[in-house]
């Protein structure tokens, strides 16, 4: 599960960050790539799978959301 986790935690991650990319305004696009960077960062050491999990899932939940703001 490490390694398909790391591939699909990397994967979520480009695509939010790309989907951010598509925010019209500045402030808005800013804050959200700023926001996701802080939380991959502030996440990155944990190794409990099922927090991993539970972040992971809150991140598609953020991606879904983003995605229809856009």
């Amino acid at each position: 599960m490490a390694a398909s986790s790391r591939a699909q935690v990397l994967r979520l991650y480009r695509a939010l960050l790309r989907e951010s990319q598509r925010f019209g305004g500045y402030n808005y696009r800013m804050y959200a790539i700023r926001r996701i960077r802080d939380a991959f960062r502030e996440n990155k050491n944990i190794k409990d799978a099922e927090k991993i999990e539970e972040l992971v899932n809150k991140a598609k939940a953020n991606l879904e959301v983003i995605h229809r703001q856009v």
